[in-house]
């Protein structure tokens, strides 16, 4: 694909894990790629290994708590790249923390940091969409939001389900505007992310316990994520498509 036809996404969270592998893939379909994170040198890294000239990725810091700093990389986007055409709501963080044993400044991190991106960057890439007549949304959810969560704590599974609820919302009020919003909900994931959680020693029991005996794969949820946000997807809007090798059935 030639640069002038180059669509343009930005994916947050993307210093590391599954952000890294998306924007990864996303590139290698041909997309401009802005990688955002809260590690400024992370996220460089990761563009740079994408594109070292820099014609198409880079790399700039996001909190995705701030409305602020979603409205200022959306301005460096459209400045580098003249436009963008899809948003890819990635960022997260999880603490496997039992119930009762949940501080209140552990819920506020947890709550704040999961749900935030899904609302703030709906808000200003969803406005600029609309105002474009065209855009995709692609926000990352959960098994937990939807099954209440196993290994990871009570707070994460209630923010991953605040962001499969606000997709809904998105995708009703954008629709009419050209504006397609979607989830992805994955289970357990090949990852260090889900080493960390469970720990090393038990993946394999998570493993068995898992109807298709399998853990998600990275790469096959960022193309779930490439089709999503295809400019010819415009039939498919407030979904959420579940990666989760039969663990939650519906």
């Amino acid at each position: 694909m030639s640069d002038e036809a180059r669509r343009v996404a930005v994916v947050t969270g993307a210093g590391r894990g599954l952000g890294r592998t998306i924007a990864q893939v996303m590139h290698r379909e041909g997309y401009s790629v802005v990688v955002t994170g809260l590690k400024q040198q992370a996220v460089e890294d990761v563009a740079a290994g994408l594109d070292p000239s820099g014609a198409t990725a880079f790399g700039t810091s996001l909190d995705v708590r701030e409305k602020s700093e979603f409205e200022a990389v959306l301005a460096q986007t459209v400045e580098r790249f003249g436009g963008v055409q899809v948003l890819v709501n990635n960022a997260g963080y999880a603490r496997a923390e039992k119930l009762l044993d949940i501080s209140p400044d552990s819920f506020r991190d947890v709550l704040s940091t999961n749900i935030s991106g899904a609302f703030f960057g709906g808000q200003v890439f969803g406005r600029y969409f609309a105002e474009q007549g065209h855009g995709r949304i692609v926000n990352m959810a959960s098994l937990a939001g939807q099954n209440g969560g196993t290994a990871t704590g009570s707070h994460y599974a209630a923010a991953k389900g605040g962001v499969l609820t606000l997709t809904k919302v998105f995708a009703r009020d954008l629709a009419a505007q050209g504006v397609t919003v979607n989830a992805v909900s994955p289970g357990p994931v090949e990852s260090t992310a889900v080493d960390e959680i469970v720990g090393a020693e038990n993946v394999e029991a998570m493993r068995q316990s898992i109807p298709a005996r399998t853990l998600g794969s990275q790469e096959f949820i960022a193309k779930v994520v490439v089709l999503l946000a295809g400019a010819d997807a415009a039939g498919v809007t407030g979904a959420c498509w579940d990666v989760n090798g039969g663990l939650y059935l519906r």
